[in-house]
């Protein structure tokens, strides 16, 4: 078995079908000499083989990870578990089509408590190296232990009250300190000397990620996205660099155009001193471009010219994943952007006008949207909204509201439409996202995975709904005064980010000039003759 090395002085190229998608796009990035931390990637055929357990898949993984590994240290001059100088790595899936947040990632992969001891001593921040501890420990106990993170989740939250803090990004070193050798205690009993073996640590995320590719959500994102035929997911191991070590350090999320609207103009979630799953994750809500441009300006402006450079190269709406360390970006992803059906009409027609595709390849990128059913939502008369919040996908919806996914298919079976109230936006809830006419959460981004599958799906979504309380065992939320119960109206608009009690009225109006203009190329390109 052959791994594929990105960065570090490798030029390696490979196909999204032999090491998916978003390593194939990693190494075109490398390629163009953007600023991509070194990787290497197990490929997806062995991820069959690890599915079905066959004897000699674990020999090829661990060959894999010895060689990759070994290429990892001499491109970043640090060594995988030491005390000197650790090299941590990134534990991510990729298949050959994007599922955003559909497969598993563990990060800090290498943290036991001697590397703790050698980032403090490479770094001279101890609060960098404990928070990379208790994340890491908090990612593998859920992720590749399949141990129940409610009670890390409790001690994390208790020792917020008792420090006095609003969050964890406010806890100091020594608190942070604590917290990982508590939460040791809490997974010790799962310990078969992975807690303080690297190798051990890496093999068995690698092998998890690989599991991914059976779960029980990404099973039913293929299954509604007609994905069945793909052959698994590759496993990428990437040096890790570090968003969670200050003010200049930070993680975020970009598009080069609004995927929601279709508008030319970036949308870029950033949260500042944490890590990527931070973002995309959901549990969050972050600070947007305009905060980034104030705090790193030089950042700011990199980032712009980088999402061009990647239309550019890749000739659509980019969706990528970026981590700042000390005030130097990385890239860490790029994608085709997913978008809402109106969005979609937009950007094929101003990436003809721009001339970065054809008028054949936008109807190609379109065939799969139903333009006849393509309309915008605006509200007719609206009483004052209850809760205001972020616009993650464009759109109008009104329906009775549930709270899990079981409710909204449950509501949607009966015939009625069906708003889905979370606490967060989570891909676990990808069966009552298909169910729901809209989703609304308290808290989230623009960015997050759930809703770049709310805006493929077309489903208006507002999320960092912060007057929003949801109680998810008593089936109800909370907005300031108001109750609403399962099977209660609202309406959600994801235009201006607003949410009403009650069904409101709805005005659908068809974006007449852009279908327009669209079947102008149509009956253009049915007149043309017929070549001799």
């Amino acid at each position: 078995m052959k791994i594929v090395r990105i960065g570090g002085g490798s030029s390696e190229l490979a196909s999204a079908e032999k090491i998916g998608a978003k390593a194939a796009n990693l190494a075109r990035m490398a390629a163009l000499g953007l600023p991509v931390p070194p990787a290497f990637v197990l490929p997806v055929r062995l991820c069959a083989d690890i599915v079905a357990g066959k004897a000699d898949a674990t020999r090829h993984l661990l060959d894999g990870l010895q060689e990759g590994i070994g290429f990892l240290e001499a491109a970043t001059g640090k060594s995988f578990g030491d005390y000197r100088r650790p090299l941590l790595v990134s534990v991510r899936s990729g298949a050959a089509r994007s599922m955003p947040g559909m497969l598993d990632t563990v990060l800090n992969v290498g943290c036991t408590l001697t590397a703790v001891r050698g980032l403090i001593r490479s770094s001279g921040r101890p609060r960098l190296a404990w928070d990379c501890r208790r994340r890491f420990l908090e990612s593998y106990a859920e992720t590749v232990a399949g141990l129940d993170p409610a009670p890390l989740a409790l001690r994390l939250g208790e020792l917020v009250v008792a420090e006095g803090v609003e969050s964890d990004r406010d806890l100091d070193s020594e608190a942070l300190e604590r917290l990982a050798f508590d939460e040791r205690k809490l997974v010790e009993d799962s310990d078969d000397g992975w807690l303080e073996d690297a190798a051990m640590q890496l093999e068995r995320a690698a092998r998890a990620v690989y599991l991914s590719w059976m779960s029980e959500r990404a099973q039913t994102y293929r299954r509604l996205e007609g994905l069945q035929h793909l052959e698994g997911t590759a496993v990428t191991v990437q040096a890790m660099v570090f968003g969670n070590g200050g003010p200049s350090s930070g993680a975020g999320v970009a598009f080069s155009r609004d995927p929601s609207t279709g508008a030319a103009q970036p949308v870029i979630d950033v949260l500042f001193d944490a890590q990527g799953e931070d973002v995309v994750s959901g549990r969050r809500t972050p600070d947007t471009e305009r905060t980034l441009a104030r705090a790193l300006p030089s950042v700011a402006n990199e980032l712009g010219a980088v999402l061009a450079r990647l239309e550019q190269e890749f000739r659509d709406v980019q969706d990528i994943e970026f981590t700042i360390e000390d005030g130097k970006m990385w890239i860490l992803q790029t994608r085709s952007a997913k978008r809402t059906p109106r969005a979609a009409l937009r950007i094929a027609i101003d990436l003809v006008h721009e001339g970065l595709i054809t008028r054949e390849q936008a109807q190609e990128r379109l065939a799969a949207i139903d333009l006849a059913a393509l309309v915008e939502a605006s509200l007719i008369s609206t009483r004052p909204a209850v809760a205001a919040g972020i616009g993650a996908s464009a759109g109008i919806a009104a329906g009775r509201a549930a709270f899990d996914s079981e409710g909204a298919q449950r509501l949607a079976a009966a015939g009625d439409p069906v708003i889905l109230m979370r606490p967060d936006t989570s891909t676990a809830d990808i069966a009552g996202f298909a169910a729901a006419a809209g989703i609304v959460t308290a808290v989230g981004a623009r960015t997050a995975h759930a809703s770049l599958v709310a805006r493929q799906m077309g489903k208006p979504c507002l999320v960092g709904c912060t007057e929003l309380g949801v109680d998810t065992v008593a089936q109800c939320a909370r907005i300031g005064e108001h109750i609403v119960s399962a099977g209660d109206w609202i309406t959600v608009d994801g235009n201006e980010g607003r949410l009403y009690l009650g069904r409101c009225e709805i005005a659908l109006r068809r974006p007449e000039a852009e279908l327009a203009e669209l079947a102008s190329w149509q009956g253009e390109h049915r007149a043309e003759p017929a070549l001799s």
